[in-house]
């Protein structure tokens, strides 16, 4: 990860020092964050105790072994601020504000100790409006090692588009030479991105912002609705750890958090603002190159990430504080285990679309002969790439509607997953089979374009 600082009349820039183990990076203090008082904290909830947090502008002593580019700057930081400082009724106030206004406050409030942490997609939108508010800005960025070609020309065009130097963060050369040694380079195909995923990003992460008092994120609630549907605009950060350390010390500010992401793209293009040529190409989110894919009509843009695990939550661990104790359980290792949350909604709701149950999901993979063919979807409500072809499926039956299939649905998470995975050919959601008329044996559907004309070229071939 990188941080850049701009300003209208100069420019000035440093890399955070790099080590060659796991430990953290040492940073000069410029400002810091201190919890109240402990006999208040005792009395109060966790979850107050991370809203609540007392901002201290006293300068420390400077460590200067390794001076951060907070440090080359005298740019002071905001006056001291008495009192403690509720930032869950800071969000609520800036609920309905714009984006560049929320990004202004960002600025004016944290000053050199904040950072846009960009991942080299759309999220430059960010980078944009910190631009347009005037104030000096910094941005970092993760170099994972792993990026596409396209993301790091685009990396060198944001940088002379806006006139930075973009901070990057590195893995550990270390940890990433003990995994590959001992898994190879694509063990996250096997078992899951998160180790990988720990050892590119979250641990440097974890370094850049021990050096801050806030960052700036590009999370939107559209994104992922499994995980990030709930967000704020500003939060004390409920995973990492800022200058001071410990609970409260690091706030998170997400200016696009209500921005529906037609918007960011109409701004980029009204703005004339570069993007990654990746877009052009069917990339929505853009994470390393092994890990992402260019959607297809009817899936979701997190669909395009890891896209060969089966999870409700789709995070690579920057944002693990989105992801609640009961996603948790129910995700298990992100690889779809467990079982999930009854409360959540049913979908694919038509009165052409037939519900079946495990009876009747078994009896019907039982028959040999059946007066009609079948279509049915495996699915889990909860699963957002299910959420996103809802409506093509829905449409899909209602055409197929009185023309001689029948169109179902199979609730097939929980207690029913393991038997779908046995006898209904289930790898992940949704998981679509056709069940011809004269055989007892389902065909799963081999593409994962999910329009209404990709589905219904599959039935004509087969009906």
């Amino acid at each position: 990860m990188a941080l850049a600082v701009t300003s209208s009349n100069s420019i000035s820039s440093s890399s955070f020092a790099l080590t060659s183990s796991s430990n953290d990076i040492k940073v000069s203090q410029i400002g810091s964050f201190r919890l109240v008082d402990r006999a208040h904290v005792a009395s109060t909830s966790l979850s107050q105790r991370r809203s609540l947090v007392r901002p201290l502008n006293a300068e420390p002593k400077r460590n200067d072994s390794v001076v951060p580019l907070a440090a080359t700057l005298a740019t002071p930081v905001a006056e001291k601020v008495e009192g403690e400082e509720d930032f869950e009724q800071f969000a609520k106030e800036l609920e309905n504000a714009s984006p560049l206004e929320i990004m202004d406050r960002a600025l004016e409030k944290f000053g050199n100790d904040i950072a846009i942490a960009f991942s080299g997609a759309e999220d430059v939108a960010l980078i944009e409006y910190a631009h347009l508010t005037g104030r000096p800005f910094r941005v970092f960025s993760l170099d994972t090692g792993r990026l596409n070609p396209e993301t790091y020309r685009f990396f060198d065009e944001v940088e002379k588009h806006f006139g930075i130097r973009i901070e990057y963060m590195f893995p550990d050369a270390v940890e990433v030479q003990a995994l590959v040694r001992s898994k190879g380079l694509f063990s996250f195909y096997e078992d899951g991105h998160q180790e990988c995923c720990r050892v590119r990003k979250v641990r440097p992460l974890r370094r850049a912002l021990k050096g801050l008092r806030a960052w700036i994120t590009g999370q939107r609630k559209d994104q992922s609705p499994g995980t990030r549907s709930e967000i704020p605009v500003v939060q004390v950060d409920p995973v990492f750890e800022g200058l001071e350390g410990g609970v409260g010390s690091l706030v998170k500010w997400n200016p696009v958090a209500n921005v529906k992401g037609n918007d960011i793209w109409n701004f980029l293009r009204t703005m004339d603002v570069p993007i990654n040529s990746l877009h052009t190409q069917g990339y929505i989110s853009i994470g390393c190159e092994p890990c992402t894919r260019p959607v297809l009509p009817g899936q979701h843009e997190r669909e395009g990430r890891w896209w060969w695990e089966d999870a409700k939550a789709k995070e690579c661990g920057l944002h693990k504080g989105n992801i609640k104790q009961e996603d948790a359980a129910v995700n298990g290792n992100g690889n779809g285990a467990g079982n999930a949350s009854e409360a959540v909604a049913d979908i694919f709701n038509s009165q052409n679309l037939v519900t079946l149950n495990r009876t009747g999901m078994e009896n019907l993979a039982r028959l040999d002969h059946r007066q009609e063919p079948w279509l049915v979807v495996l699915y889990a409500p909860w699963c957002q790439f299910c959420q996103a072809m809802e409506g093509s499926y829905v449409e899909l039956a209602d055409k197929l509607a009185g023309n001689g299939v029948k169109v179902g649905k199979f609730r097939a998470d929980g207690d029913q997953k393991e038997y779908a995975k046995q006898k209904l050919q289930l790898g992940s959601f949704p998981t679509i089979l056709f069940f011809p008329k004269h055989s007892s044996k389902p065909i799963k559907y081999p593409s994962e374009k999910r329009d209404v004309d990709s589905l219904m070229a599959f039935v004509d071939a087969l009906r």
